[in-house]
């Protein structure tokens, strides 16, 4: 007994150790990097053109209606192609808003374009979308098991954290050449670089479990283990924009205080709220759930993302807050998830696509310059993201095709990257210009995801991904 506690003891302290290092060294990196990018200086300004003309409500409505369809029907279309191609149906469903917008039919059809996304609706359109997404947020919060963390250990933490660690500091280093030629001069180099770490730093926890489930990896070790990595990179991810969200939308003088305001608000949620919502919800067991029951925590859900938002940080995080600490295997939150998901995923979110695909102008990218600026955001993403994911699993005892495997899965980012970046153009923190660019990089991430794996799968033959990567971890 003696030799094992000794052995744990000494399991503990060198990852700790290491743990601590790969923090303090994070962090310490960032602040050189910032040290010098304070001494650059911002040439651009540039306005979200949200629209300028006030069209009538009939006009509006049927604007943000005819969008909905349009979207919604392209989009169906090109889940079902790119299903066949072994992709997740949600990249068809994000290419339907970039088609239907300037990029391509824009470019092809201007007339058709103008009729289906009219700039003057965005920002009813806005609305919607905003809606879908802190909905969408709450639905990603209640999929996120906080047991999970917890069985899988703290190595499984570290993996993640060097997995958001690595791409956040290259972000940082791409910034530093990519803030005078392309940031605004009202933004500051510390919330520019701050918002380029935390946008190539994010994972698509929901569209990873799509992949995983689409290739029969949900139950097998690496699959446990990559969403496992995916939900704690998620709720860090989240934290930190939050905190580039709260400094950015503050005066200097105030920053402190939307970062305290914050700290507060989540642990009042943790320790006070969360225990009274697992009493709550042990009332309700095999009956189906009143709908007394659903409007409180939909009343609750507008509450949180009220108080998130007057903080000073975004909606969508007291969303998501209020989703991870609702018990996860409880009643409530299966049935709940249940009966808003469809609504989110098949009219609500729509709205965010085609808002997405109104922004998302490729011809703002014209000339080798910016495509040359465009490659590098991709390179150091997929380089930071996969890079410090297997060399973090490494440590912890993967072997190099697993490491790999688990690297390619954290590189997914999809619609929660689409979200962070449409964060960042609304606070004015990045130019459509780089918008495009990061949009971009999400979508190529994600379509590389399933391609990727199933050829690191190959090698060992008799078998699909799932028996290839069954073995223990």
């Amino acid at each position: 007994m003696e030799t094992s506690a000794a052995e744990r003891r000494s399991w503990w302290r060198t990852p700790l150790a290491a743990y601590a290092l790969m923090i303090a060294g994070t962090i310490g990196a960032f602040f050189l990097i910032r040290l010098y990018g304070e001494t650059l200086t911002a040439t651009q300004l540039y306005l979200v053109d949200s629209g300028t003309k006030a069209p009538t409500t009939s006009r509006v409505l049927f604007h943000v209606l005819l969008a909905l369809a349009a979207v919604i029907a392209v989009g169906r279309l090109l889940a079902a192609l790119f299903r066949l191609l072994g992709q997740p149906s949600v990249i068809g469903e994000v290419m339907a808003g970039i088609v239907l917008g300037p990029s391509v039919l824009g470019a092809i059809w201007p007339e058709a374009a103008s009729v289906l996304l009219p700039k003057d609706v965005a920002p009813e359109l806005g609305l919607v979308a905003q809606l879908g997404v802190i909905l969408y947020m709450f639905c990603v919060g209640l999929e996120l098991d906080p047991d999970l963390l917890q069985k899988r250990g703290p190595a499984t933490i570290a993996v993640s954290h060097a997995s958001i660690a690595v791409p956040f500091l290259l972000g940082a280093l791409v910034a530093l050449g990519m803030y005078p030629r392309y940031a605004a001069q009202n933004v500051s180099f510390t919330v520019y670089a701050l918002f380029i770490g935390a946008a190539m730093s994010v994972t698509a926890f929901p569209v990873l479990a799509r992949i995983l489930a689409d290739c029969g990896m949900m139950r097998t070790p690496l699959g446990v283990m990559a969403l496992t990595c995916a939900a704690a990179d998620d709720a860090t991810a989240w934290c930190l924009l939050a905190l580039v969200v709260g400094v950015a939308q503050a005066e200097v003088a105030s920053a402190l205080y939307v970062i305290v305001s914050a700290m507060i608000y989540v642990l009042v949620m943790f320790w006070m709220v969360r225990p009274a919502l697992r009493r709550w919800s042990n009332r309700f067991h095999a009956e189906s759930l009143p709908a007394t029951a659903v409007a409180t925590l939909l009343l609750l859900l507008m509450l949180s993302s009220l108080a998130t938002e007057l903080i000073g940080i975004h909606a969508i995080f007291g969303a998501f807050l209020l989703g991870a600490i609702m018990p996860h295997d409880s009643r409530v939150a299966h049935e709940l998830n249940v009966r808003i998901e469809s609504l989110v995923t098949m009219l609500l979110l729509p709205a965010f696509f085609a808002l997405t695909g109104m922004r998302t102008e490729l011809a703002l990218l014209q000339g080798s310059v910016n495509w040359l600026w465009c490659g590098i955001i991709v390179v150091a993403a997929i380089a930071g993201k996969v890079g410090g994911t297997v060399a973090a699993a490494r440590l912890t005892g993967l072997t190099w095709r697993e490491a790999s495997s688990l690297g390619v899965l954290m590189n997914t980012r999809g619609l929660m990257g689409l979200i962070v970046l449409n964060i960042g153009l609304d606070l004015e923190i990045i130019s459509p210009a780089v918008f495009a660019m990061m949009v971009v990089m999400a979508l190529v991430t994600t379509l590389a995801t399933t391609p990727v794996l199933r050829l690191l799968a190959r090698p060992q033959a008799g078998g699909g991904i799932e028996e290839n990567f069954s073995g223990g971890i």
